[in-house]
């Protein structure tokens, strides 16, 4: 099954990567961000929000991915997705729409989150459970990339907003999406560097060996699209497969990712494992996101587990 971006969903991601190519990070990028509408995607319009879904979400993150911006796009999303219809709903969603507050996030199964030094509340999962506090206490930790500042928090339950799967499939599903930009982005700028590194007389992209693990990134990469693509539908359609499309989207994205990785580091040689060469920002966002929301082996488990059920038995699903 093909899915399609319309025009207005592909102009949104245009938008977004003009704005992430003038505008340096800091503070002020993620205010321009919500002027775009980018974290009031999912919040519903009487929030203030565009009442849009996780589709309208695919190109921004792609293009964030290109860009190897460490805005909070995803957490934002997740956020968003939770807090839809709750008591908290009021205070903290209009918020989140103009870019005035940020919410921090913590992936399932970890006392982990990403900016969570700016942020006014704090959604933590506890056995399948979601609650929302604003008293909470983090610690720094190191990372292996360092723009999507890492710390452990500390917190009580706090408010119960949900439970269920749907936020980490939405993480997953989206986490997915911004990994595919990653990779393409390493691609391209690989390519690039083989027509203009010269070795042994010739261009080291003339090379059929270098051309082929390109090509097998590039397939890797394009492979993975519309997979996330499926699951990004499915979560907006609140498909039963959700889940199930969710983990292959994260398990086939952080493989492309990883893929392109190794490839973008090898033909690079020694100047792609320095600071001087921008790539390194891109090897750093694609290790740590290849493993946040789950690693690909745990997402194939899941599909496995999903597709046999908890007794080995096959489920027919749509």
């Amino acid at each position: 099954m093909r899915f399609a971006l319309t025009t207005e969903q592909r102009d949104f991601g245009a938008a977004v990567a003009a704005l992430l190519e003038a505008v340096p990070e800091g503070d002020g990028r993620w205010a321009r961000l919500a002027e775009l509408g980018v974290p009031a995607v999912l919040v519903p319009e009487e929030h203030g929000g565009a009442g849009g879904d996780d589709v309208d979400l695919l190109a921004p993150l792609e293009e964030a991915g290109r860009a190897a911006a460490p805005e909070p796009i995803v957490e934002a999303a997740v956020a968003a997705g939770l807090l839809r219809g709750t008591d908290l709903a009021a205070e903290w969603l209009p918020r989140l729409a103009a870019g005035e507050a940020f919410i921090a996030v913590t992936e399932p199964g970890t006392p982990h989150a990403v900016h969570a030094a700016r942020a006014g509340l704090l959604l933590t999962e506890r056995d399948g459970a979601w609650f929302a506090t604003s008293a909470f206490a983090l610690a720094e930790r190191p990372s292996i990339d360092p723009a999507r500042g890492l710390s452990s928090v500390d917190a009580p339950d706090g408010v119960r907003l949900a439970e269920g799967s749907e936020a980490a499939d939405r993480g997953a599903a989206l986490t997915a999406a911004y990994l595919l930009g990653v990779g393409r982005q390493m691609i391209d700028m690989t390519v690039r560097y083989a027509g203009q590194r010269v070795q042994f007389g010739r261009a080291i992209g003339s090379y059929q060996a270098v051309k082929h693990q390109l090509a097998d990134a590039l397939v890797a990469v394009e492979f993975a699209r519309p997979t996330v693509h499926r699951a990004a539908h499915s979560l907006a359609a609140a498909a039963p497969t959700a889940s199930r499309d969710a983990s292959a989207a994260k398990a086939m994205a952080s493989d492309a990712a990883l893929h392109a990785a190794r490839v973008a580091l090898q033909v690079h040689g020694a100047i792609g494992y320095t600071m001087e060469h921008d790539l390194h920002r891109w090897l750093r966002r694609a290790w740590s996101l290849a493993a946040a929301w789950g690693d690909a082996d745990h997402h194939r488990r899941r599909v496995a587990d999903l597709l046999l059920g908890a007794e080995g038995e096959p489920v027919r699903t749509p």
